[in-house]
């Protein structure tokens, strides 16, 4: 049960940030939660690290084989600590960027709730628990993008991640249910083991092709990488939130999870390495022509994912830990620059390129910070983004098949990013005075450069201690990965070797593009007005909508009897695939002799049937349903079920009386104009007929296990103390269907007793 409570502590802490609605700066107080769930996960990182995992389960539905499993370890762990480490400094962040606005406890509590969900995705030891948190994220994603609900734009973006997001998500229930199936669990370290029958199985493509679409919509690959840069509606705590440790890693987080499971398929292999080479290049190439300073991080976020999506599938040790490496300082530098932009905004009001520069002398720790991260992202020794970009070098070079190709696309999309970090951390404040300065721009206050600084300070120091960065950190997270112990350590110097060579080349690169800077801001506009995969978005969901307009104006027409041909005509339909795919059609059998009463009984509730259905008034109609209620009682009691009998004779008898009390407040029928409606309409009355029959039949033929009357009957006296086993089953079995369907015809007598009491007001004239 240990595991429950962290997750347990930040939910309720953002009910208690929703409900308790603290000023100012003492909205800082809510990242104790968060940073007390930090604290757990070192304190059980030791034992973790060692490969004795932490586990807790619950039983819930375990005829079914559901349960609710949690597990920590060292990959999880990793990914626990960094969301709630990054967490607790993005909440003291959020107070001082937050400060004075009256929707700050609200984006506190979102926060909070967006953590817990993701705290739960790495968490999670079971497929289902797994895509509950997992749509939790994107739940919360959406409420944080929209968080300025009163722009257009905020609501618009929000809800193309929800859909691009929740589509994935779909897909990702497909591919989570298939591969439970297929392995006979839905314990996730249970089918980590499994691997030899998921990879025998048919299904295999399928399930690779499902749970990528999922992931690749999460972490925003291309062709799904629109939402990513359009999330930048959100308030910059979000950003920094969402960027770093949180929903964008989701997806490389479920694929180095699996990742041991399908690294012998081509399907994963061809795939995951394509996506993520295409996504690298296009979110550093895009990044060059923006000049707002979120969104050119935000394009180095889709770099990013897409350098450790391909290092996910190249699936190599070494290409697993230069995954590791880079992830932690991707994490680190991402949060810190996001905040640092956050603060640049906050103190000049701009965040365009273009109007910013010197703020060295008015903003000098954001400074700091800003450099220091920038570096890392760079690749500057002596920085954790070094140590990664060295690792992931070294994987290219070792590559057996296309390695020039591979190794190029991160050479040229290293230096991209390296001119890119240069922009956001560099440049506003060592460029030129410009506009901004001009307007007085100041520090925030500390809660705004505290948090980024320390996590720039953190990629620094991870770096100056490789091994025990890598001995502590890196190496148990990867022997959780590969079921492999690993024992080669980090080090910044490995001596004059080829990567060490191509990160020479990125340097040079990276100053050449950025010194380049203004001729690709200068086609900032020419870009944005090309074509895009998010006009294909746009112009899909404008179709979709066309269409549900079109079709709820064919079947939404008002026609009452229209519903109901739809309705029962779907039913049949699949009663019809049933019978001719699947079962065949069962057997008519009549033992004994037929007894007089029923068979009276059936004739008379036929004609009753028949007469109501060809009534031309509704009076009529009414006694004839009345006469079919009878014949259904009269079936009842002969049976032996005079309980059902006289509940039947109440309810019928209830059912008319009200109807006559309202059926005078009713228009006549009219009768239908169209023959070819009417014999459709009894066409379809007497197939739908025909297959409940069927259906009743086939039901009475099949006896799977013991039939459930018996044990009912057993348990009638023995657990409810009630002989009469109708009244136990109503009372105390069905005891909240009984009590649903008391208040269901509550609802309907107070209806009809408003209704028959309303009066109209009528004026003098009228009367």
């Amino acid at each position: 049960m240990t595991l429950f409570w962290p997750i347990l502590l930040i939910a309720g802490a953002a009910l208690l940030a929703a409900l308790v609605r603290l000023p100012g700066r003492w909205l800082a107080l809510w990242a104790i939660f968060p940073g007390v769930a930090f604290l757990w996960v070192v304190f059980n990182w030791p034992e973790v690290a060692s490969g004795n995992n932490l586990t807790a389960s619950i039983g819930w539905f375990e005829q079914l084989g559901a349960t609710v499993d949690l597990r920590l370890d060292a990959y999880g762990g990793l990914m626990a600590g960094l969301v709630t480490g990054v967490g607790t400094l993005i909440m003291i962040y959020a107070a001082g960027y937050m400060e004075g606005d009256r929707g700050a406890a609200r984006l506190s509590s979102l926060l909070l709730i967006f953590m817990a969900a993701m705290l739960g995705i790495v968490l999670a030891d079971n497929l289902i628990l797994l895509f509950v948190f997992w749509e939790l994220t994107s739940i919360t994603s959406y409420l944080l993008v929209g968080f300025n609900h009163g722009q257009e734009s905020a609501r618009k973006k929000a809800l193309q991640a929800l859909l691009v997001t929740g589509t994935g998500g779909l897909a990702l229930l497909a591919g989570l249910v298939l591969l439970g199936m297929v392995a006979g669990t839905w314990q996730i370290s249970e089918i980590l083991q499994r691997g030899d029958i998921i990879t025998a199985s048919p299904y295999l493509p399928g399930i690779i092709v499902l749970i990528l679409l999922g992931a690749f919509t999460k972490s925003a690959q291309v062709p799904f990488h629109f939402w990513l840069p359009n999330a930048m509606a959100a308030p910059t705590p979000v950003s920094a939130f969402l960027h770093s440790a949180t929903m964008v890693k989701a997806g490389v987080f479920v694929m180095g999870r699996f990742s041991p499971i399908f690294n012998g398929s081509e399907w994963w292999h061809g795939s995951v390495v394509l996506a993520g080479m295409i996504t690298l290049l296009v979110g550093a190439v895009l990044g060059l022509f923006q000049t707002d300073l979120k969104r050119i991080l935000a394009f180095t976020t889709l770099a990013v994912l897409g350098m450790l999506t391909m290092l996910i599938g190249f699936g190599s040790d070494l290409a697993l830990k230069s995954m590791i490496v880079f992830l932690i300082g991707h994490a680190l530098y991402k949060a810190a620059l996001f905040m640092v932009a956050g603060g640049i905004d906050h103190g000049t009001g701009t965040r365009d390129v273009w109007k910013l520069g010197g703020l060295r002398t008015f903003m000098p720790f954001t400074m700091v910070a800003g450099a220091l991260a920038a570096f890392s992202k760079a690749g500057f020794p002596p920085f954790l983004g070094f140590i990664g970009k060295e690792y992931v070098y070294k994987t290219g070079t070792s590559l057996d098949h296309f390695a020039p190709i591979f190794t190029g696309a991160m050479l040229l999309g290293n230096m991209l990013i390296f001119a890119l970090a240069l922009k956001v951390g560099w440049y506003p404040f060592w460029s030129v005075a410009k506009d901004a300065a001009k307007d007085h721009p100041h520090e925030g206050s500390w809660l705004m450069w505290l948090p980024p600084l320390v996590l720039a300070v953190l990629g620094l120091v991870f770096g100056f201690i490789p091994g025990w960065t890598g001995d502590t950190l890196v190496l148990p997270a990867l022997t959780e990965i590969t079921s492999k112990t690993m024992h080669e350590h980090l080090a910044l110097w490995h001596g004059i070797t080829l990567p060490l060579v191509l990160s020479l080349v990125t340097f040079a690169g990276g100053v050449m593009i950025y010194r380049a800077r203004e001729f690709f801001w200068n086609k900032h506009d020419r870009v944005e007005a090309a074509p895009k995969v998010e006009h294909a978005y746009d112009g899909l969901l404008a179709g979709m909508i066309k269409f549900a307009k079109r079709q709820t104006r064919a079947i939404q027409n008002g026609s009452l009897s229209r519903y109901m041909f739809v309705v029962v005509g779907a039913t049949a339909s699949l009663l019809l695939w049933k019978f001719v795919r699947f079962q065949g059609w069962p057997e008519l059998t009549i033992e004994g002799r037929l007894a007089p009463i029923p068979v009276i009984a059936c004739l008379w509730t036929m004609a009753g049937a028949v007469v109501a259905a060809v009534a031309k008034h509704r009076l009529t109609a009414l006694l004839a349903m009345g006469v079919v209620g009878l014949g259904i009682t009269v079936l009842f009691v002969n049976f032996g079920a005079p309980d059902l009998a006289i509940t039947q004779l109440l309810v019928d008898g209830m059912t008319v009386v009200l109807l006559l009390l309202v059926i005078y407040r009713l228009p006549p029928i009219r009768p239908e104009a169209n023959r070819w409606i009417i014999r459709a309409d009894a066409a379809m009355a007497v197939i739908f007929g025909v297959l409940i029959g069927a259906l009743t039949l086939s039901a009475m033929q099949v006896h799977v296990i013991e039939r459930v009357g018996a044990t009912i009957a057993q348990m009638s006296y023995a657990e409810a103390y009630g002989r009469n086993v109708v009244n136990v089953i109503l009372v105390d079995f069905r005891a909240l269907d009984t009590f649903g369907e008391i208040i269901v015809l509550a609802i309907a007598a107070i209806g009809v007793t408003a209704l028959l009491t309303a009066r109209k007001e009528r004026s003098p004239d009228e009367d």
